[in-house]
C-alpha cells in the first residue's frame, strides 16, 4: 500500500469514529431540551446533571448500552438510549454501578430494551461487587409492548429478582425516588438497602386513575403514595428529601460510609506510571475501515499493554491467534488475540489471517486453561472471520480442537473482557469469548461488525441454494429474481452487521474509540478484580 493510500484509509476511519462519536453526543441529549424544560418544571433535574452532581468531580463515567434501542421501535419514535441510563463511576472514592431512568424519554417507561439494559448492568453488578444506586424516575411498563417486557425470565420481574439475590450477597443497594415509581417498579427501591424519596415524587403500586378504575376510591397522588406520606406513615422511605441536588448530597453521604469509602483514599498506581510500547494513536494506522487490511495484532497489543511487559507465549506454533501474558498499568493479564497476518507454518504450510485453525485451537485452549491455573484476567482481541473449513481442515480435527476452545472458555472463572475491534463473524466469536461466553465487559470499535457469517458469503451461499432448487424444479425463478434476491440478502447482511445494530440489542456493552482502549480496560481491569463481597447478613424468623 502506497504512503497516500495508507493515509486516505486512516482519515477515513478516523472519520467514521468522529461521525460515531458524534451520534453518541446526541444521544446523550436523551428526549432534548423540550424534555429538559420538562423536568426543570417539575423541580427535577435531568437525568445527566443528576449523574453530575452524584459522581466525584473529575471521575470518568463508563457508560454501558448507550445505543440500546437505537432505531428499534421507530413506530413508537425515537428511544435514545432505551430510557435510562447506566454505567460505572465514583462516589465518594467507591466504584458504583449507576441506573438511572430518564424520564425525558416516554417518561421513563420501560421497553424490552430498557429492560435488558438493566438486567446487564445488575449482572456487571453482581460479578464485579459493585455497590448499585439505581435513580428511579419511570413511568413503568411501556403498556403497548408489554407482552415483551413482562413474563420472560429475562424481563420486567427479573430486575426486582436480582435486587433480592444481590441483596443477600452483601453488595449495597441504594434506591432514591426522583420522580414517578409505580406499578411492579415499585418493588425495586423496597428492595434495596435505603431508600431516599424526594418531594412530589410518587410510589405506589397503582396509580390514582387505576385505583379509582380497579375499587372505585378517589384518591390524590400525595395520600396516595407521596414522599410525606411513606416518610411519616408507611414507614416505606428512610429519607425524605426537599429536592433532587439534596437527595443526591444524601446519597453521596451514605455511599461515603461504605467501608471501601476509606480504602479508596489509598493511592494507586497513576497511568503515568506505566506506558505502552507503542502510542494508542496508532491504531488507525493500523487497521482499515472495511477491515481487508492485513496487521500484525501484536502491533495493536503493543498500544496497550505497558512496555517491555509481553511474554509470548508458544509463539511459532498456532500462529492465527496471539496469546501472551502482559501487564496493563501495572495489572497483570493474560491476552487472545486474533492474527491478522497470513503465516506460514511448518506443518501446515500457508495459515491465513483471522482465520482459527486446529494449531491456534490447542494452543489457546491451553493458555486459557493455564490464566486459570494462576487467576490472571483474560483479555480478548476479537477480529475473526471463523474456523478453518475444508478436507484437510476436517481431517486435522478442527471440530475437536474448536470445541476443546469452546469448552475452556466457557468454563473459565476469571475475569474476561472481549474487544471486539474488526470482524466477530460464526463460532469464531463463540471461541473468542462472545457475549453467549459471560465476559464480565465486552465492548467494540466502531469497525467492528458481527454476523454468522460476511454479507458476501450469505449472499452467494442464498444463491446457491436457490439456483440449486430452481434447477431441481422446485421453485420456479428468473435468473434476474435471484440476482435481485441475493442483493437483497447482502443489503440486509451489511445493515444487521454495522456494529450499531448490535449494540442496539446490548450484544456489546459500549462502542469505544480505538485509540482509547488502553484507558477503558485499565479502568475496566479495577472493576473486575474487585474482591467479592465476603460476609451475608442472616437472621432466624421474625415475625412482623
Amino acid at each position: 500500500m502506497s504512503r497516500s493510500s495508507a493515509s486516505s484509509t486512516s482519515e477515513l476511519l478516523r472519520a467514521h469514529c468522529a461521525a460515531i462519536a458524534k451520534e453518541e453526543a446526541v444521544l446523550r441529549e436523551g428526549g432534548g431540551k423540550a424534555g429538559h424544560e420538562r423536568q426543570r418544571k417539575m423541580n427535577r433535574l435531568p437525568v445527566r446533571e443528576r449523574l453530575g452532581r452524584l459522581l466525584d468531580k473529575e471521575s470518568p463515567f463508563f457508560e454501558i448500552g448507550l445505543w440500546a434501542a437505537y432505531k428499534m421501535y421507530e413506530e413508537w419514535g425515537k428511544i435514545p438510549a432505551a430510557g435510562v441510563v447506566a454505567g460505572i463511576g465514583n462516589v465518594e472514592g467507591v466504584p458504583c454501578m449507576i441506573i438511572a431512568n430518564d424520564a425525558t424519554v416516554k417518561a421513563g417507561a420501560f421497553f424490552p430494551q430498557t429492560t435488558k439494559k438493566v438486567i446487564r448492568a445488575q449482572r456487571i453488578a453482581f460479578e464485579c461487587a459493585l455497590p448499585i444506586i439505581y435513580l428511579v424516575d419511570s413511568a413503568g411498563v411501556f403498556l403497548p409492548m408489554q407482552d415483551e417486557i413482562f413474563p420472560d425470565e429475562d424481563d420486567f420481574g427479573r430486575i426486582f429478582r436480582n435486587n433480592s439475590v444481590i441483596s443477600a450477597a452483601g453488595i449495597p443497594q441504594f434506591a432514591a425516588i426522583m420522580g414517578n415509581c409505580v406499578a411492579g417498579g415499585a418493588y425495586l427501591p423496597v428492595l434495596c438497602d435505603k431508600i431516599l424519596m424526594t418531594k412530589g415524587s410518587g410510589l405506589y403500586l397503582a396509580g390514582p386513575s387505576l385505583v379509582k378504575a380497579a375499587i372505585g376510591q378517589v384518591v390524590d397522588a400525595e395520600e396516595l403514595g407521596g414522599a410525606q406520606m411513606h416518610a411519616e406513615i408507611s414507614g416505606t422511605v428512610d429519607f425524605f428529601e426537599k429536592d433532587d441536588p439534596l437527595c443526591l448530597k444524601r446519597l453521596r453521604s451514605l455511599v461515603g460510609l461504605l467501608p471501601e469509602a476509606k480504602d479508596s483514599k489509598t493511592p494507586r498506581p497513576s497511568k503515568e506510571a506505566f506506558k505502552p510500547a507503542k502510542d494508542p494513536d496508532t491504531v488507525y494506522d493500523l487497521i482499515s475501515f472495511d477491515g481487508q487490511k492485513q496487521y500484525d495484532v501484536r502491533d495493536l497489543v503493543a498500544t496497550v499493554a505497558d512496555e517491555d511487559s509481553v511474554d509470548e507465549y508458544k509463539a511459532d506454533y498456532g500462529k492465527t491467534i496471539v496469546t501472551a501474558y502482559a501487564r496493563i498499568n501495572g495489572r497483570p493479564v493474560g491476552i487472545v488475540a486474533n492474527q491478522r497476518l497470513q503465516v506460514r507454518t511448518k506443518k501446515e504450510g500457508i495459515q491465513m489471517g483471522g482465520v482459527i485453525y486446529s494449531d491456534s485451537a490447542d494452543k489457546a485452549a491451553r493458555f486459557i486453561m493455564d490464566c486459570n491455573q494462576t487467576h490472571l484476567p483474560i483479555i480478548f482481541f476479537q477480529d475473526v472471520t471463523g474456523f478453518m473449513v475444508g478436507r484437510d481442515a476436517e481431517q486435522s480435527g478442527i471440530i475437536r480442537s474448536g470445541a476443546k476452545l469452546v469448552n475452556a472458555v466457557s468454563n473459565s472463572i476469571v475475569p474476561k473482557i472481549t474487544v471486539v475491534v474488526g470482524g466477530s463473524f460464526g463460532a469464531g466469536n463463540y471461541a473468542m469469548c462472545g457475549k453467549a461466553y459471560d465476559p464480565r465487559f465486552i465492548v467494540a470499535w466502531p469497525t467492528a461488525r458481527y454476523a454468522v457469517m460476511g454479507a458476501a458469503q450469505a449472499s452467494d451461499t442464498v444463491f446457491a441454494i436457490l439456483a440449486r432448487a430452481r434447477e431441481r424444479g422446485d421453485k420456479k425463478a428468473t435468473h434476474e429474481e435471484l440476482e435481485e434476491l441475493r442483493i437483497k440478502v447482502k443489503q440486509s447482511y451489511e445493515e444487521q452487521t454495522d456494529i450499531r445494530y448490535g449494540a442496539a440489542r446490548g450484544w456489546v456493552d459500549a462502542i469505544i474509540q480505538p485509540h482509547e482502549t488502553r484507558d477503558v480496560l485499565i479502568r475496566l481491569l479495577q472493576y473486575v478484580t474487585r474482591p467479592k463481597s465476603k460476609g451475608v447478613f442472616h437472621t432466624g424468623v421474625i415475625q412482623v
